[in-house]
């Protein structure tokens, strides 16, 4: 997605893990300040080979949500929900609302929590620092309901590309683990290689704009969806990958996500099938999201690795 000034967010120089600063959260699940000052925490930053390049960035501790209100208040945001509704309270209790900074600016993208310390997303919602809101109805109100946790590292996947969005998914380790409660509780993920078939109908949910050039929405909305052939992705983008991307919206009804809520799951019969990767900007559809199923090796592998380092 595009900040408030239309910047597209770019990548550190190396494909090492990097130092970088991140604001505090509330490790208790007690209304949240969503301005926490607490001390720094690191995030680690796992880039994959041939990745762009741009200097290191920091973030200020206090800064992210004034800005995210500017954003929200001066400028359209780059993320839809076309001819969807507002969502029940809390009956998506997996969903994640993700912050994160590029220079001075505040971006945001959906996520989804996949285990108590482990937040999935999209590959390209990566910033110098993230914190992530689960627990959350209304985005600007600090319900009692929300905890706000600084991510301690984000992985990329290691064959992402930022040009055509090929493998665009990544796993954001928390910086201590999410109280399991009725409004925050991980998603179901597919089987290897399980496929989701035209026709069916599937749902996506976040916090994106409602229509065109409109301020995002402070509650999460949701739209249901049909999976399309892969025959119409393919004639639609040029860089389309059945095997790792889903085709989803209807090309005759005007519903679906418009620049994003990337990194929001596209769910199917209560698993995330999908996350919400790209799709054209005058927001017609369908559009295009990462195949979960295909990439569950790695995802389990990473936080394999990450439980047993701890918090190293």
């Amino acid at each position: 997605m595009r900040g408030p000034r239309g910047e597209k967010p770019m990548c550190p120089k190396d494909n090492e893990q990097q130092p970088l600063a991140n604001s505090g959260g509330t490790p208790s699940g007690k209304p949240p300040e969503r301005t926490a000052t607490a001390a720094e925490e690191t995030l680690r930053v796992k880039r994959p080979e041939g990745s762009s390049s741009c200097s290191e960035l920091t973030s200020r501790p206090g800064e992210l949500v004034l800005l995210l209100l500017l954003a929200a208040l001066l400028f359209p945001a780059g993320e839809k929900i076309i001819g969807g509704h507002e969502a029940k309270p809390h009956s998506h209790p997996y969903m994640a609302f993700v912050e994160y900074q590029v220079s001075e600016d505040i971006f945001f993208c959906g996520g989804f929590l996949v285990r108590e310390d482990f937040v999935l997303t999209a590959a390209h919602c990566l910033g110098s620092s993230i914190n992530v809101t689960l627990g959350a109805h209304n985005v600007m109100e600090q319900e009692r309901t929300q905890q706000v946790i600084p991510v301690r590292r984000a992985m990329l996947h290691p064959r992402y590309n930022d040009k055509t969005r090929a493998n665009d998914i990544m796993l954001l380790q928390l910086a201590w683990k999410a109280d399991m409660m009725d409004t925050v509780s991980p998603i179901n993920l597919p089987r290897r290689w399980q496929k989701v078939k035209p026709g069916m109908m599937c749902s996506v949910a976040g916090w994106g704009q409602l229509e065109v050039n409109m301020p995002s929405a402070d509650k999460l909305q949701e739209v249901d969806l049909e999976v399309q052939s892969e025959e119409k992705c393919i004639a639609r983008f040029r860089n389309y990958i059945p095997i790792m991307q889903i085709c989803a919206g209807d090309p005759n009804k005007r519903k679906n996500f418009f620049l994003g809520e990337s990194g929001g799951p596209l769910m199917c019969d209560g698993v995330a099938q999908g996350i919400v990767s790209y799709g054209r900007d005058d927001g017609t559809t369908p559009d295009v999201y990462t195949r979960i199923s295909s990439f569950l090796p790695w995802i389990q592998k990473t936080m394999r690795q990450y439980k047993r380092q701890g918090s190293a």
